[in-house]
């Protein structure tokens, strides 16, 4: 079975720190581009950012300079370091990866990990 299993969510302090991280496991062939989403109450989900193979990396307006991306490709592994936190970060954050797994092509996420903002 395919997944990605996100960690490192929890509470954290507005200005704070927390890293997440996203595992790929299965029958994976190939991982081409990986990134985090985020979901805040009563919104849509929103690109936070994204990472390619190669690590070219985009990332959204609003966390450009506090929040990085990183990937281990031998891991199979995406993180998000996350800086300088603030209240509007509060989210469902959400893992992503365009991936041929099993016999298919397929965009894949997580389940989602909460990341709560104290102000």
């Amino acid at each position: 079975q395919v997944q990605l299993v996100e960690s490192g969510g929890g509470l954290v302090q507005a200005g704070g720190s927390v890293r997440l991280s996203c595992a790929a496991s299965g029958t994976i062939f190939t991982i081409n581009t990986m990134g985090w989403y985020r979901q805040a109450p009563g919104k849509q989900r929103e690109l936070v950012a994204t990472i390619t193979t190669d690590g070219r990396t985009n990332y959204a307006g609003s966390v450009k300079g506090r929040f990085t991306i990183s990937r281990d490709n031998a891991k199979r592994t995406v993180y998000l370091q996350m800086n300088t936190i603030l209240p509007e970060d509060t989210a469902v954050y959400y893992c992503n990866a365009d991936m041929f797994a099993g016999s298919r092509w397929g965009d894949y996420w997580g389940q989602g990990t909460q990341v709560t903002v104290s102000s």
